[in-house]
């Protein structure tokens, strides 16, 4: 019996972006850009927007007639470096809705909705 030895290349794979769908993809671009920092660097006549974030990056907003309904099955997790409870009520006067605040030990974090219904969390970075 020989000693049969084989070489696999090993592909990595990397997130582009996280993309959501949106009924108006502009709109909610140009929402999150502004709550995340952001610029938006392509519009594609708002069927695909495309938010460059200063972490280097990026969401997409993709224009759809019927998003998936019920909850969102991927959504983001944002830390602020402020006051928790600031930055909360800064996001709900620029449009989320709070859906709930979450305590597990000792990490808090509110999870909010933005102006299209998708769920994100916001906690205070360490």
């Amino acid at each position: 019996m020989s000693d049969l030895t084989s070489t696999v290349a090993i592909m990595t794979t990397t997130i582009a972006m996280i993309t959501v769908d949106a009924t108006d993809a502009l709109s909610l671009g140009r929402w999150w850009a502004t709550q995340l920092g952001g610029t938006i660097v392509a519009e594609n006549d708002g069927w695909f927007v495309v938010v460059q974030l200063p972490s280097g990056q990026a969401l997409g907003f993709q224009k759809v007639d019927d998003p998936t309904p019920g909850k969102n099955r991927i959504h983001l997790d944002l830390t602020t470096d402020g006051d928790l409870a600031a930055r909360v009520r800064d996001m709900e006067a620029a449009g989320a809705r709070k859906v709930a605040e979450r305590e597990m030990g000792d990490l808090s974090w509110v999870t909010l909705a933005d102006p299209a219904g998708n769920e994100f969390c916001v906690a205070a970075g360490h």
